[in-house]
């Protein structure tokens, strides 16, 4: 969470420039020029694109001085590291067509996508979820666990949700129960999307699901979803319902990262995110995070979430979800510990 802008300092000297990471990343891009952003999109995945790109469509009336702040910070970033690590894993069709409309997204998407070596499972992750789910529909359930596997954990959890509940608990077992996949079944899966997209497999066999993915799938489903699948995975395989409960992190679950962890955690926040988020939680999380903030911003915080009012389950629950992912990214980005596993779905 970011503290207040400073108010403007006496003789005309420029305000004190405070900006989100994300904004100032939007900001670099847009300096950069339309050519040298789209080079730089091209070594990112869908969802850092489709987060840059609604910062890019949201941003108004950027100063000149904060221009400057930004490629000045970027700068000195640069001084100190040995690479810049872009990531590479997949969400941009929302937000390019958000920024820039359908038409030119699409082009944008087939410079981008198809221009590259991009197997069948790859481009799946720059579909629509309901487009993924009509594909692999009639599909054998092995087959629509290794994409669950293979894609994102918020995308697979997105596609289940377009599936009945039987095959749900179907595939979300088999899930559980990989290990590695071998290139036929790779071969297969690229098979059935051959005349839209190009593609190989390799010739070494490949890990993918296991309890762990499948944990993360269920975290991103409707906490009803998920409760019900639970159960259902309980009843079939108590020890594999255990395994996947054990692996699982929720909001509550915040109250085991340490104070360093909270406090990155919170520099990557917005306030109204963070508020409604806090409308659902205990007592003792509230506190938490208030202890981990200056004691005027707690105070600020405070006062805003008792001024905030009822507040729907489902806004809270997507505000808890939206900081999760958060959470979970500079996780396996190695930048905090979320310590043990969620507790056990009842």
């Amino acid at each position: 969470m970011s503290p207040p802008p400073e108010p403007k300092k006496p003789g005309g000297e420029k305000p004190a420039v405070n900006i989100e990471r994300v904004d100032q990343a939007a900001i670099l891009l847009m300096a950069l020029g339309e050519a040298s952003a789209a080079e730089i999109l091209k070594h990112m995945g869908p969802k850092e694109v489709q987060r840059l790109g609604t910062a890019m469509a949201q941003l108004k009336n950027v100063q000149q001085y904060e221009v400057e702040a930004v490629l000045a910070n970027f700068m000195e970033e640069v001084r100190t590291q040995t690479g810049l690590g872009m990531g590479s894993d997949s969400y941009i069709r929302n937000m390019l067509v958000t920024a820039l409309g359908e038409d030119k997204a699409n082009g944008l998407i087939d410079r981008i996508l198809l221009g590259g070596n991009t197997t069948g499972l790859d481009t799946l992750k720059w579909m629509e979820s309901r487009s993924v789910a009509d594909i692999i529909r009639n599909e054998h359930p092995q087959i629509q666990a290794i994409v669950m596997a293979y894609l994102d954990a918020d995308q697979s959890a997105q596609i289940l949700t377009y599936f009945p509940e039987k095959v749900r608990l179907d595939v979300m077992m088999r899930v559980a129960a990989l290990d590695t996949v071998q290139p036929s079944a790779l071969q297969e899966l690229n098979a059935i999307l051959e005349k839209q997209f190009s593609g190989s497999a390799g010739s070494q066999t490949k890990s993918m699901g296991g309890f762990k993915t499948a944990a993360e799938i269920v975290n991103n489903l409707e906490s009803g979803a998920a409760g019900e699948l639970m159960d259902s995975i309980r009843e079939i395989d108590e020890d594999m319902s255990t395994q996947i409960s054990d692996l699982m992190f929720v909001f509550e679950n915040l109250r085991d990262v340490d104070d360093k962890g909270i406090q990155s955690l919170l520099r990557e926040l917005s306030s109204d995110v963070l508020i409604v988020a806090l409308k659902g939680a205990d007592e003792e999380l509230q506190e938490k995070i208030f202890s981990n903030m200056s004691q005027r911003a707690a105070e600020l915080m405070r006062d805003d979430l008792e001024a905030k009012g009822p507040v729907k389950v489902s806004e809270v629950e997507g505000a808890q979800k939206e900081i999760l992912t958060i959470a979970r990214r500079m996780a396996d980005a190695g930048e905090i510990n979320l310590g043990g596993g969620g507790e056990e779905m009842l």
